[in-house]
Order: C-alpha cells, then sequence, then structure tokens
C-alpha cells in the first residue's frame, strides 16, 4: 500500500517487530530473515525456539512473554510475528493473546499442514496435563501470509502429514478436491506443491488444492469463529485423534493421527449404511495413496471409548460426530450406537 510506505518512511520512530521462528525454520531461513529486516531498517529481535508437541506448553509461552517484555512492546503498533508449523503459530497466538490483554500477532504458516489448517481461524493454545490444547483461547492473527516455498524444504513425511487435513476438508465439503487429491496426491508429494512452471498458474493442482482446501476451511469457520455451534464439519477427525496423539507421542504427526481416526469414520460411516464399499475403498484407497496411516496399533476399542467419553463431555453431551455420506458430503450424528462402533472397529482391525 503505497500510503502505508509513505506513513512508515516519513515517520521518525523506527519501525521495531518482535519474531518467534521454529528452531528448525530458523536454520534454514534464519539468515534471509534477519537480512529482509536489516534491509527495510526494523529493529529486531528474533527467538528461536523448539515448538514441538512435546514443548508445547505454558513454559514456552512466558519465555516467549519473557523476553517481549524486555523488548518493550508497543502493543498497538509492532505486531508479534510467528513464523514456523503449527505448533509455533498456536503457541505465539496464546502469548500474544495474554501480552497487555490483546497484541496483535502475524502468522507465517512453514509447513503444508499450517498453511491449510493453522494459518485459517482464531484458536490458539497449548498443551496441559497430557491433554492436546487444553489452555488456549480464541484470538485471530491480523493478518496470515501464505508462501509455499517454505513448503520446499520440509520432509515428505510432513507434506503427506498437511495432505491428511487436506482430505478431511475434501471428505466433508468437496468432491472436487476429493478427485484432487486422488489423481495428484503423488505428483504434489514429489513436488513438495511447488509451482512446475514457477508461476501461480490457476490450472497447478499445488495451487488448486491449497486454495480449495483453505476455501472450504474459511466457509465452515467464519460464520462459527468462536464455536458457538458445536455442530461442526472440519471435527471430523478429531473425536479420537486428540488421545491417540498423546497417548503414542512422537509417534504419530498431528495429521498422521487424524487420518487414522478419519480411517475409523470411515469404516462407521459404511457399518451406518452411508458409503457403499466401493466409496470406502476408494478413500482409504486416497489415504495410502498419500502415504498416510490408515490404521495404528495404539488406536485400541478402549481408547476409543475413552476419546468418546471425552467427546460427549465437551460437546454439550452429544457425540456430534461428522461422517461422510458420500465423496464430498457429510452429515453430522448423534445417534450412532456402541454396536455400530464396535462392529465398524472389529471391520476396520480385520482389514
Amino acid at each position: 500500500d503505497p500510503q502505508q510506505i509513505e506513513l512508515t518512511t516519513a515517520s521518525k520512530r523506527k519501525l521495531r517487530r518482535f519474531i518467534v521462528i521454529d528452531e528448525v525454520v530458523d536454520k534454514l531461513y534464519g539468515s534471509k530473515v534477519r537480512e529482509y529486516f536489516e534491509e527495510n531498517n526494523v529493529q529486531h529481535k528474533i527467538l528461536a525456539l523448539p515448538t514441538t508437541e512435546e514443548t508445547k506448553s505454558m513454559d514456552l509461552v512466558l519465555n516467549i512473554l519473557h523476553e517481549v517484555q524486555n523488548f518493550s512492546l508497543d502493543r498497538r503498533t509492532e505486531p508479534i510475528i510467528a513464523i514456523g508449523g503449527g505448533v509455533c503459530l498456536d503457541i505465539v497466538g496464546l502469548a500474544a493473546s495474554l501480552y497487555r490483554r490483546r497484541t496483535p500477532y502475524i502468522r507465517v504458516p512453514t509447513t503444508l499442514l499450517s498453511y491449510v489448517d493453522a494459518s485459517v481461524g482464531a484458536k490458539n493454545g497449548v498443551n496441559f496435563l497430557q491433554c492436546k490444547n487444553k489452555l488456549g483461547g480464541y484470538t485471530p492473527p491480523v493478518a496470515s501470509f501464505l508462501d509455499r516455498s517454505f513448503i520446499q524444504s520440509i520432509p515428505r513425511r510432513h507434506i503427506s502429514n498437511g495432505l491428511g487435513e487436506i482430505l478431511k476438508m475434501a471428505l466433508m465439503k468437496h468432491r472436487g478436491l476429493f478427485d484432487l487429491l486422488k489423481n495428484h496426491g503423488k505428483y504434489l508429494l514429489d513436488t513438495k506443491f511447488q509451482s512446475c512452471n514457477g508461476f501461480a498458474d490457476h490450472g497447478d493442482a499445488a495451487l488448486q488444492t491449497t486454495r480449495i482446501a483453505i476455501e472450504t476451511m474459511l466457509e465452515e469457520l467464519a460464520p462459527n469463529l468462536w464455536e458457538d455451534d458445536l455442530d461442526r464439519l472440519v471435527d471430523f477427525g478429531h473425536l479420537i485423534s486428540p488421545e491417540l496423539e498423546m497417548r503414542v507421542l512422537p509417534s504419530l504427526m498431528h495429521g498422521e493421527a487424524v487420518n487414522v481416526d478419519m480411517a475409523f469414520m470411515t469404516y462407521v460411516a459404511h457399518a451406518r449404511g452411508l458409503l457403499a464399499a466401493e466409496e470406502k475403498e476408494q478413500i482409504l484407497q486416497c489415504m495410502r495413496g498419500l502415504e498416510l496411516p490408515v490404521w495404528h496399533s495404539g488406536c485400541s476399542w478402549a481408547l476409543i471409548q475413552r476419546a468418546l467419553r471425552e467427546r460427549l463431555k465437551h460437546s454439550g453431551g452429544q457425540l456430534r460426530m461428522p461422517l461422510p455420506t458420500g465423496l464430498g458430503v457429510a452429515e453430522i450424528f448423534n445417534d450412532t450406537s456402541e454396536d455400530t462402533l464396535e462392529r465398524a472397529y472389529e471391520l476396520w482391525v480385520r482389514d
């Protein structure tokens, strides 16, 4: 914005920015980030931290806040910048929301999962008492800056991990997105979501896939940003996975745990007569093509029962279970019997 640039350059006060960056991202891109701020004459503090599910705690939030206080940040004009994966964005979002009641912050996602998931919406949080995101709030960022070039440096497994959340939106809301994943999954993994011609061409599978995933996510989240309505299609894959992910850390990444949950729920949908056998197989085949796990030994029947009891506690006494009723269409159900769940589990384990 030329007007903003003029105002900024006319101001006598030097621009200042506080940046939290994941330590792995810092090793890869830290020199470029520093060079950017130096070239633009911005006084800056860069805090590189280990941001993983194991370190996602209030201790790390307080560590950030100590550094923010030392930097003497102006909460009205100096947004905190978070550069990293979903865990980093969650932690920094919570820290910003707590500092002087609310300090603006900017999300710069560097993984595919955070690009299509954590970058969208208002939630932030940390793990507490071995429960995923037990402490947190709803404070949207002032902006999310999306740059797919970050994704080229992450391992193939991390690409697959992000595809789990994209597949969630495909199964719930968009048959065209499902077909894109089914037909181009291997290509997207091989090219790491980089446009093969170097341009953001609308015919590009990577651009189409990420754009549709984000748009469908926004369609679901925007009217219900504070989760006043607990019937949420975006909860597909998130009924059992929080319990599973924390129980087996670090053997499953978030998107992988979500996919194990979705695979089981696909069997539940089939057991209820919502999905034909052919549709069930198409979904499982797509998951395998995206190199996602469709089963995990840690996902026992006892764990499923425990996770669903937790679900009842926090969703107004109803399961509110999103299930696919076809490819790219879904509904929310409250009447899935334990017999149906157990039958689906036995078929899932057998297969």
